[in-house]
């Protein structure tokens, strides 16, 4: 066999992120099929969702101190490996065991291993591949996510539409097959090493030390709490301003807001080496504050959904971007550094919604309150873009 060049561990990477697209927005498909099918309440099937990305936050901080020790090689083949898994146990498991609910929480938590996995090693596997332009090549890959989680929505929605929701087991299994086929490739491609050569691999306190470090962290919590905020509202916003059904409206708002968020990661991926990339985050900071007002004071619902869109794609660059500058100033952060972002970033996917509902709660459930409360968030990472400027300079 040829021996394999990094482009196809780039590709490889990207796929990852397909996988985990699968994981995280397969199941929601099907609450109400699980509720009606086992006889189990909608609010205890949304904990599924709770279950998962809690999970992911734990493998995100135990990844930080194991992976270094076990192989970035050994990890990636296993963490597709549990992905495969978790999708077949959701197949079988629910008709096997007495209670069907605790098998989807043996489920999720095999396939939320394998999900945190992928977060922590794709964004380190790709910024040590001899790429010509580190940035470009790190916005394409976080593009992919995007993709997966609207390819995951309409083939999933088409194959429903033409076989019924009562196949949702052969859907499963045909969606494990994804992770399958991406494992063997990690058997084959190359892998390079993480910190570059001459560079001392930085420890916790080493790390945490630096005054930068904990700014980038600032950035990637208010990266993932600017991106959920709205992104986990988007069905609403899609449902009023197309006045379309509660399914139709869960189908085209979150597609619209992931296809605009996938879209601007592609653009920066296709026509990054002629844009300098803090400032083009600076100008998306801009944009998402923008996008949050028009969605939460417009009086017009089809405004209100384009400014939906338009945050979708102002928040695309903010997680991969600040990955990008994290790994060009601190180069010796190593698999560490990317566990912690990651952490944080996943901190504010959970903190940014939250927000948004409490408020909205408090105002008698007025959802545009809720928004308007998180443009926090965008405002967040637009002062930490200018503090960042500023270092730069010194």
């Amino acid at each position: 066999m040829p021996r394999l060049s990094y482009e196809a561990t780039v590709r490889s990477c990207f796929a990852a992120y397909i996988v985990q697209a699968i994981i995280n927005n397969f199941v929601p498909l099907l609450f109400v099929t699980f509720s009606e099918s086992f006889g189990i309440g909608l609010g205890k099937i949304t904990l599924l969702i709770t279950f998962n990305f809690t999970l992911q936050l734990v493998v995100d901080f135990v990844s930080a101190y194991t992976v270094d020790r076990i192989g970035y090689r050994k990890c990636m083949i296993a963490a597709h490996f549990f992905s495969a898994l978790g999708l077949f146990f959701l197949a079988v498991l629910p008709f096997i065991l007495s209670d069907a609910f605790t098998a989807l929480l043996i489920s999720v938590a095999v396939y939320a291993l394998g999900g945190g996995l992928i977060e922590v090693l794709v964004s380190p596997i790709v910024e040590a591949c001899p790429t010509k332009n580190k940035e470009r090549e790190m916005s394409m890959l976080h593009s992919f996510y995007c993709w997966g989680f609207v390819g995951v929505i309409l083939i999933s929605t088409l194959f429903f539409h033409l076989f019924g929701t009562g196949s949702w087991r052969v859907m499963t299994l045909l969606w494990m097959i994804v992770p399958l086929a991406n494992m063997i490739s990690f058997f084959f491609v190359p892998i390079y090493d993480i910190v570059p050569e001459g560079e001392k691999k930085m420890g916790t306190g080493n790390l945490f030390s630096r005054g930068i470090f904990w700014l980038f962290l600032l950035m990637m919590i208010a990266s993932g709490a600017s991106e959920q905020a709205v992104g986990q509202w988007a069905s609403a916003f899609a449902e009023t301003g197309l006045g379309v059904s509660k399914t139709a409206g869960d189908l085209a708002g979150p597609c619209l807001f992931a296809f605009m968020q996938g879209l601007s990661r592609f653009f920066y991926g296709k026509y990054g080496d002629r844009i300098n990339l803090r400032k083009m985050m600076e100008t998306c900071a801009v944009l998402c504050i923008a996008g949050y007002l028009m969605t939460s004071l417009s009086p017009h619902p089809v405004i209100s959904l384009a400014g939906c869109a338009l945050c979708g794609f102002s928040v695309g660059l903010f997680w991969p971007g600040t990955f990008s500058i994290a790994a060009g100033t601190l180069p010796a952060g190593g698999t560490m550094m990317f566990a912690f972002l990651a952490l944080a970033g996943d901190a504010g996917c959970s903190l940014g919604p939250t927000l948004a509902g409490f408020v909205s709660e408090a105002a008698g459930g007025e959802l545009s309150s809720g928004i308007l409360a998180a443009i926090v968030f965008p405002c967040t990472m637009l002062a930490a873009l200018l503090i960042l400027r500023k270092y730069r300079r010194l």
